[in-house]
């Protein structure tokens, strides 16, 4: 009998871990409208899509649609907590529960989605090399020998690693560390999203992306914690319906135009309502 009643207890022991952990997931939108804020990571140094500027606001492409979420979620577009994150803590800021939703130009792998769960897709993206202008790279094949500058976390420190180990590699935890490396000679060149680059290069004369994409083309959308459904379902409802066909055209318009100029085909990196075309 006894036998019988800690098998018993085990059991609803599992079952009751097991709902509360759904009950959990099932109530995280609600839980966010209890506390009238939601916290979104995302960068404070990746200029044009995360950054803060001199009044100490954050702008950029993500956080003009961090806006648009507050609003749809809480009616209002500044019920905002900003957190701000580094490439490398953007999946440890979601699994020890320190933002909601993480829109910090988050690459989807299939790495990351084993740890995180993404929402449907609002950019599209592929890895450069920014080089100086007095001593360009224009073939992976001259950083043979030469340093790579990157940045800890992101997909151009897993492509470089798993695909050229001949090439030494400067990593750094934060974006403005790495340009600065790259300005002072620290490396031949600088790897990253090549929409950043672009960005980056047009308000740094001397620099230039001659390798403008490596490897695929790869997709940009919101994250959060692994097996919060509730709002996983939420945001890729918002991204399909909620925020209009257009939307990430005018986010474009809004924050990336000013920046790129004529320089760039908006349809080379928007994707409305989660298709990439």
């Amino acid at each position: 009998m006894k036998k019988l009643m800690l098998g018993v207890l085990v059991v609803i022991g599992a079952v009751s871990a097991f709902g509360g952990g759904k009950k959990e997931a099932v109530n995280a939108v609600e839980k966010i409208k209890q506390a009238g804020k939601v916290r979104i990571g995302v960068f404070a140094d990746k200029h044009p899509f995360g950054y803060v500027d001199a009044q100490g606001t954050f702008q950029g492409y993500d956080v003009y649609f961090a806006h648009r979420i507050a609003q749809d979620l809480l009616g209002d577009e500044n019920a905002i907590d900003f957190v701000t994150v580094e490439p490398a803590s953007r999946v440890e800021y979601l699994e020890s529960d320190k933002v909601d939703i993480i829109l910090a130009n988050f690459t989807v792998t299939p790495q990351r989605a084993e740890v995180v769960d993404f929402a449907l897709p609002y950019m599209k993206v592929a890895l450069g090399i920014v080089s100086p202008d007095a001593e360009p790279i224009t073939e992976i094949s001259q950083l043979i020998g030469k340093k790579l500058i990157v940045i800890k976390g992101t997909t151009a420190e897993t492509y470089f690693t798993e695909n050229y180990p001949q090439i030494e590699l400067v990593k750094f935890d934060q974006i403005s560390e790495a340009f600065n490396a790259l300005k002072d000679g620290r490396g031949a060149a600088l790897s990253q999203d090549n929409t950043l680059l672009f960005a980056w290069a047009i308000q740094n004369p001397g620099f230039s992306t001659r390798i403008g994409s490596i490897g695929s083309l790869d997709t940009i959308a919101p994250a959060v914690r692994k097996g919060n459904k509730a709002l996983l379902d939420w945001l890729n409802q918002e991204i399909r319906t909620g925020v209009g066909p257009s939307f990430f055209h005018d986010d474009y318009r809004a924050t990336l135009l000013p920046v790129y100029g004529d320089t760039v085909d908006p349809e080379s990196v928007v994707v409305e309502q989660g298709v990439v075309q």
